[in-house]
C-alpha cells in the first residue's frame, strides 16, 4: 500500500468534514439535529443572479474551456465593485485573477510563494485554511494571537519580535501575513489606524499581506478593502468572494486583486491546476455584482432578525459576547462551568441536539469561545432553544 506523502504530516481532515459525518449519523438515528456550526448560506441568490446563469447556460456556445484569467466580463465587473463599493482603483486586465472560490486562492498563494520553511504570520484564532495551506506548501507558521482584551485585534510590537526571532533562529525569511477583517471568527471590525500602521509594518518587513475579505458586507454597513492604505498594491493581495456576501457558497467564486506582478506570479501556480470557471458562471457572478445597497439590505435584515435569537440562545447558555460584532456569526466566550468549548460544543449537541461551533478549531486562542451560525431560519434557531431549555443542566 503507498504510503502518503510527508506533507500530510499535521493535517488532519477538516473538522467539518468530520463533523458532519457524526452529525449524520445522529439524523440517521432519528435525532434530528439543529446544525448552528457552518456559515454556509441557506438563502438564495438574487433571481436576476439565476437567470442569468440559465440564459448563458442554454446557449450551444459556452461550454468550452475558458481563460486561465478568467471572463472580461466578470474582471470587468470586479473592478467596478471595488470602484464602487470600496472605492479603489482596479485594472480588470491586470490586477484580477477570478477563482473557483477563494479557499483554492489560499492555497494558490501559498504554493506561489512559499519555499520550505519560509515563515507566515497567522492569525490564532483564525480561518483554519491558513495553516493547513502554509503547512502543504512547506511553510512555517508564526501564530500571532489575537485577544478579547485587545478587540481581537494584533499588536506590532509582537510582529516585530516574531519576525525578529525567525530571523535569527536563520531557518527563512517571512514572506506573508494573514489578515481577515472583519474578522473571522471573532466578527471583530476593523481598526482603521491601525489597518494603516499594519501596512506599514509589511513594507518596512517587506512581507505581503494576504487581506481575506469576504465578510465586508454581512451586517456591515461601512464595507472596506486593506487597499484603502496600499492603494499601489505594493504589499497587500486581497481575497474576496461571493459566498457569503451574494448567497453563493456552493458556485464557487472568488477573486485575487493584486498588483499586475503578483497576479501573474499566482497565474502561474493556478494554471497547472485547473482549467478555468463555467462561463455560465462567470456571467451570472458578474451580474451579482452589480446588485444595488437594496440586495445586502434586504439581506441583512433577515440575518439582524437572526442574530437575535443566536443572542438569546447563547443568554440562555450563560454565554458572554460583544454585541458590535458583524459578520454570519457569533463569537462568544463560554461560561466557567466549561472547561473548552469542544466540551460545551459537545454537551450542546449530546443533550439538545443542536451543534454549535467551538472556538478551538480556530486555534487555541479559541479554546474558551463557541460560535454560532447565523445561516438558519428565525423558526429554526427558535426551536434550538427551545430545545436547550428542554436539556437543563448541559453539565451533569
Amino acid at each position: 500500500m503507498a504510503e502518503v506523502s510527508n506533507r500530510l504530516n499535521g493535517i488532519g481532515e477538516y473538522y467539518f468534514s468530520s463533523k458532519l459525518r457524526e452529525i449524520e449519523e445522529l439524523n440517521k438515528a432519528g435525532h434530528r439535529v439543529i446544525n448552528l456550526g457552518i456559515g454556509s448560506p441557506d438563502l438564495p441568490p438574487h433571481p436576476d443572479v439565476i437567470q442569468a446563469l440559465y440564459e448563458e447556460a442554454i446557449k450551444p456556445n459556452t461550454h468550452a474551456y475558458q481563460s486561465y484569467k478568467g471572463s472580461v466580463v466578470l474582471r470587468e465587473a470586479v473592478a467596478a465593485f471595488y470602484d464602487n463599493w470600496y472605492h479603489v482603483q482596479v485594472n480588470p486586465q491586470s490586477e484580477v485573477l477570478p477563482l473557483i472560490g477563494s479557499k483554492e486562492g489560499i492555497m494558490h498563494i501559498c504554493m506561489t510563494y512559499l519555499n520550505a520553511g519560509d515563515g507566515v504570520l497567522v492569525p490564532n484564532p483564525g480561518y483554519p485554511t491558513y495553516s493547513s495551506a502554509v503547512r502543504l506548501s512547506g511553510g512555517e507558521i508564526l501564530s500571532y494571537k489575537l485577544k478579547e482584551e485587545n478587540d481581537w485585534h494584533p499588536v506590532i510590537a509582537e510582529w516585530e519580535e516574531l519576525v525578529q526571532q525567525f530571523r535569527d533562529s536563520g531557518k527563512g525569511k517571512v514572506k506573508l501575513l494573514f489578515l481577515n477583517y472583519p474578522h473571522m471568527p471573532t466578527g471583530q471590525l476593523p481598526d482603521k489606524s491601525l489597518l494603516a500602521a499594519m501596512v506599514d509594518f509589511a513594507k518596512r518587513e517587506d512581507i505581503l499581506i494576504i487581506h481575506d475579505n469576504p465578510y465586508s458586507f454581512i451586517l456591515n454597513d461601512a464595507p472596506m478593502s486593506l487597499f484603502e492604505f496600499d492603494a499601489e498594491k505594493k504589499v497587500v493581495v486581497e481575497l474576496n468572494s461571493l459566498s457569503k456576501s451574494h448567497n453563493m457558497a456552493g458556485w464557487r467564486v472568488g477573486m485575487i486583486v493584486a498588483a499586475e506582478e503578483q497576479i501573474n506570479a499566482i497565474l502561474r501556480f493556478k494554471s497547472n491546476m485547473d482549467s478555468g470557471m463555467f462561463l455560465p458562471v462567470q456571467v451570472a457572478a458578474a451580474r451579482a455584482l452589480q446588485l444595488d445597497k437594496s440586495w445586502f439590505s434586504q439581506v441583512n435584515a433577515i440575518y439582524s432578525e437572526r442574530k437575535e435569537q443566536a443572542l438569546k440562545l447563547l443568554d440562555l447558555l450563560g454565554c458572554t459576547y460583544a454585541s458590535g460584532q458583524v459578520g454570519m456569526f457569533v463569537w462568544a466566550k463560554i461560561p466557567d462551568n466549561f472547561l473548552t468549548g469542544f466540551e460545551m460544543s459537545d454537551a450542546v449537541l449530546q443533550r439538545a441536539r443542536v451543534f454549535i461551533t467551538p472556538g478551538g478549531i480556530f486555534g487555541d486562542g479559541g479554546n474558551g469561545y463557541v460560535r454560532v451560525s447565523l445561516c438558519s431560519k428565525r423558526e429554526v434557531l427558535e426551536e434550538a432553544i427551545e430545545r436547550i431549555k428542554a436539556a437543563g443542566n448541559l453539565k451533569d
